[in-house]
């Protein structure tokens, strides 16, 4: 059995996080942690997160030490802020520790990327290095064998699912930049209120535009420039994408559902749907991600589904520990 520690337990990830390591048979739930002057310290998590009540019914408790945490654990995901997950990891990973990371802090391999787009010097460019991303479908190999996870961002992971295929096989004209219109519920902005995110205040609209920082992750890990435009909803939790992108000439549509059908034939997690464009409602609550798509002439267009909090964070963390421990792939997912 695996000592794990969450750290950001109380957020909507940290909780959904601590319910699959509930379930999982190989995993001991060995504490879960908020920083030390968080409002939530000392309170039970099923105080905060209802669905949990009778499941899970220990305190958050405050992280005054990581050395002795970090001594204490084999295993440690950290559902924290960018700058607190790189503070932490290095600590957690001189103890020998296996860090599953969800926050941005480890996803690029390029300090100048962490001073544009993050407001912060990255000072730790050892473990930058030895960092895997985690975008499970595709980086199987490399997540087997690393002991630092930077689990893929949630609007990533979906517009990554839809355009990786067709670009691996060589069926895009990347002159044409991919356009990625993409929309979240309001849980994506995390527990915390404010009024850019009350969900009364929420009127659909886009964000972000040409500034995000999920825009150049999508574009380091595709390999490919991209135009890619977020939009927050008022719904609580997904995120649909919808992708545009220009064929190479003479590609039929026989060959873009040949590509997604292979690079999804061994990959649970993906559902394909060849009879209807995807929906919010069939993937929230789960860790699936839904694929569709229609073919025109010399363009395609893919719509990609998925929960913001499961498949874009915590189910995708846990599928990536599933992979580094050889376990079952679908363990404590479903």
């Amino acid at each position: 059995m695996l000592n794990t520690a969450i750290i950001g337990a109380s957020g909507y990830t940290g909780a959904e996080l601590a319910l699959m390591v509930q379930k999982h048979p190989n995993l001991t739930l060995a504490g879960l942690y908020v920083s030390a002057n968080s409002l939530d310290a000392g309170k039970a998590i099923a105080s905060l997160h209802g669905q949990l009540a009778g499941i899970i019914d220990e305190p958050v408790q405050p992280l005054t030490d990581p050395e002795a945490v970090a001594r204490s654990v084999d295993v440690v995901f950290l559902a924290t802020a960018h700058e607190v997950s790189h503070d932490l990891a290095p600590i957690f990973l001189n103890n020998d520790c296996q860090v599953f990371d969800l926050s941005g802090a480890y996803r690029v391999k390029s300090a100048e990327f962490y001073t544009n787009y993050y407001g912060f010097e990255h000072q730790h460019q050892t473990q930058l290095e030895q960092a895997v991303y985690g975008l499970a479908e595709w980086n199987a190999d490399a997540i087997a064998q690393s002991p630092l996870i930077a689990v893929a961002g949630c609007y990533p992971t979906a517009a990554q699912l839809a355009i990786r295929p067709l670009l691996d096989a060589n069926l895009i004209d990347t002159q044409q930049w991919p356009v990625i219109n993409a929309t979240s519920g309001v849980s994506g902005a995390g527990r915390k209120a404010t009024m850019k995110n009350s969900f009364c205040e929420v009127s659909l609209q886009p964000y972000g535009v040409f500034t995000h920082r999920h825009q150049p992750e999508i574009a380091t890990h595709l390999g490919c420039d991209v135009i890619f435009t977020p939009h927050l909803g008022n719904f609580k939790r997904g995120i649909l994408a919808t992708t545009t992108m220009k064929l190479n000439a003479n590609v039929s549509a026989e060959q873009v559902d040949a590509a997604f059908t292979k690079a999804y034939a061994n990959a649970p997690l993906v559902r394909l749907k060849t009879d209807a464009l995807p929906c919010l409602d069939d993937v929230v609550h789960t860790p699936f991600c839904d694929v569709g798509w229609q073919v025109k002439g010399e363009h395609v267009i893919v719509v990609s589904c998925i929960d913001n909090l499961l498949k874009g964070a915590s189910s995708q963390a846990m599928q990536c520990l599933n992979l580094r421990y050889g376990f079952a792939p679908l363990t404590a997912l479903l």
